[in-house]
């Protein structure tokens, strides 16, 4: 191991929950409560990374499909276009077209 590398022993418990050692979660800026994303490397390492905003969860659900073999984006379309659908109903109900601002 380098000198630049240290390591330390977690147990984990029955439920898959291990703690990141105090010392590591401040040199990465983990908050607690927060939330970790684990990666594997081209080498096949495990890496934790912090996820500071809402773009570091890009491709998390990649290649991820649901009961019905539909990926992420295919359920967030069929939901927009049901969304659409609902609206367009409400909208010639009470405004008698299925255009414009009521």
């Amino acid at each position: 191991m380098s000198n630049t590398e240290s390591e330390r022993v977690v147990s984990v418990s029955s439920r898959g929950q291990a703690t990141i050692p105090k010392e590591f979660r401040e040199e990465l800026g983990i908050d607690t409560p927060g939330r970790v994303k684990f990666v594997r490397t081209e080498e096949g390492d495990i890496v934790v990374r912090p996820i500071r905003s809402v773009t570091d969860l890009r491709g998390i659900l990649e290649d991820k499909t649901d009961d019905q073999g539909r990926s992420a984006t295919e359920r967030l379309l069929e939901e927009r276009e049901t969304d659409n659908a609902s609206e367009a109903a409400l909208r010639q109900r009470y405004t008698g077209d299925g255009e414009g601002d009521a």
